[in-house]
């Protein structure tokens, strides 16, 4: 019969197990008590520290060690939501402690009694009391999801192509700078029919604020790699999606299949289909021109808009002079060079990360979104988005209760600074937009900057 108390302890070492799992880990968490005090926490961390040792019992013997100042834990109890690997096992009675509550039995690699038992060893010199089964049901429970979730993800990560669509090779994406995460895929939204759709989500589910981050064209989700370490520095989940025909999602080969109408019924159904709640959303470009019509839907769930250098196009007013200009360039240029684009509006930016914009696009074939894209965007009252935009619109004059932060690169001759002066009479209770003299369209280049003055508009810090 386990003491009452080792449930409460157990009960913190889930805790700890659903961080790992937020993180992409396997959800296995740890705490060392000492005579009712805690001595160190941890949770499995190999996978993001590029450590095979570093399991939730090594983290937290590690931590309570440090704190008593002495690696013998004499007197500790270590409880751990799985049974204990031989590796974990033998620093545990190294390190001399009194007991080991385990939760659910680990039938591959249990070091306590499932594949064999290093604590029942009699010619060791230290013997170690284990106890398991403490709280196995919630333990197992979770980490029977996480397999689950797993295997679905590994399903839709290997999705057949459709015939009318591209997939631009992994090894493009190989060693991008500044874009270390793991892929994430989408294939069962009703919009996509069929289509493998790649998004970023980093940072705990459970996190106080989800920062829901939309590209425009040409870029995709690389383009939120300088900010995306500030919101999760401050301990908040960021999620960046690559639209379809961008990215590493896949590329429909039609030019016609890119409408206003169907990309941003593929975002609503994607906030649906993760539930995303407690949304700061971010918008630039195109993110902004389908983004910016997406919380009339769903009011609760977003708090707060970080919009830079986008619009509203309602078909009410005419398209601004650089972006008639820059239409015009991709009609006359349609296989412009991406990363020359970059590195001509971003001279701070290194050749590498300029090329990393143009590795989803190797040919002409996977460029049809680029092409298409200048086109739709909404010009005349009657044009596809148009009408959504504009209820929209009064949905941000009159109905929008959460904070704003704008930005503008002040050098943006398509979306500069008239264009977001607009937006700013346009979003109820919004400030003048933050100016950023030496940034042009792509704001987030700069956006280590624009992303720490949005934690202090709205809360928080990193």
């Amino acid at each position: 019969m386990a003491p009452p108390d080792d449930a409460h302890w157990m009960a913190l070492a889930l805790q700890q197990a659903r961080q790992a799992g937020a993180q992409g880990e396997v959800p296995v968490g740890a705490v060392v008590v000492r005579d009712g005090q805690v001595l160190g926490v941890g949770h499995n961390r190999p996978v993001g520290h590029h450590d095979p040792s570093a399991h939730a019992e090594i983290e937290a013997l590690r931590a309570a060690a440090l704190a008593v100042g002495n690696y013998r834990l004499d007197g500790c109890t270590l409880f751990v939501t799985l049974e204990p690997c031989a590796m974990c096992a033998g620093a545990m009675l190294h390190a001399r402690l009194a007991r080991v509550v385990f939760g659910a039995p680990d039938p591959k690699t249990g070091a306590a009694g499932s594949v064999i038992d290093l604590f029942a060893q009699p010619r060791l010199n230290h013997q170690t009391q284990v106890q398991g089964g403490v709280l196995a049901g919630e333990c197992g429970a979770l980490l029977s999801s996480f397999f689950v979730t797993r295997r679905e993800e590994t399903r839709r990560s290997t999705q057949s192509l459709r015939e009318d669509a591209l997939r631009t090779p992994e090894q493009r994406f190989a060693e991008l700078p500044g874009y270390p995460w793991p892929a994430h895929y989408l294939a069962d939204l009703p919009a996509l029919d069929g289509l493998r759709m790649h998004y970023l989500d980093e940072g705990p589910r459970q996190a106080p604020r989800t920062w829901l981050c939309l590209h425009g064209n040409p870029a995709w989700s690389y383009l939120y790699r300088r900010m995306i370490p500030i919101f999760l520095a401050a301990g908040d989940r960021v999620v960046a999606p690559d639209l379809p025909g961008f990215g590493k999602s896949d590329k429909p080969k039609r030019e016609a299949r890119h409408t206003f109408g169907w990309h941003r019924q593929v975002l609503l159904e994607f906030v649906e289909r993760l539930d995303l709640h407690r949304v700061v959303l971010v918008v630039q470009d195109w993110g902004g021109l389908l983004g910016l019509t997406l919380p009339m839907e769903a009011p609760a769930r977003y708090t707060a808009l970080l919009a830079m250098n986008t619009m509203l196009a309602t078909g009410e007013a005419p398209l601004s002079p650089g972006f008639l200009a820059w239409r015009d360039m991709c009609a006359r240029n349609p296989d412009y060079d991406i990363a020359r684009l970059f590195a001509r509006g971003n001279p701070h930016m290194q050749p590498a990360e300029c090329a990393a914009y143009a590795a989803p696009f190797p040919d002409s074939g996977h460029r049809a979104a680029l092409r298409a894209f200048p086109a739709r965007v909404p010009e005349l009252p009657q044009d596809d988005g148009a009408a959504v935009s504009r209820a929209a619109a009064e949905f941000w004059r009159t109905q929008w209760r959460g904070r704003s932060l704008l930005a503008v690169g002040a050098l943006d001759p398509v979306l500069g600074p008239p264009v977001m002066e607009v937006l700013q009479r346009t979003v109820q209770g919004a400030p003048p937009p933050l100016v950023l003299p030496q940034a042009g369209h792509f704001v987030q280049e700069h956006g280590e900057a624009v992303a720490r003055a949005a934690l202090q508009a709205f809360g928080g810090g990193a």
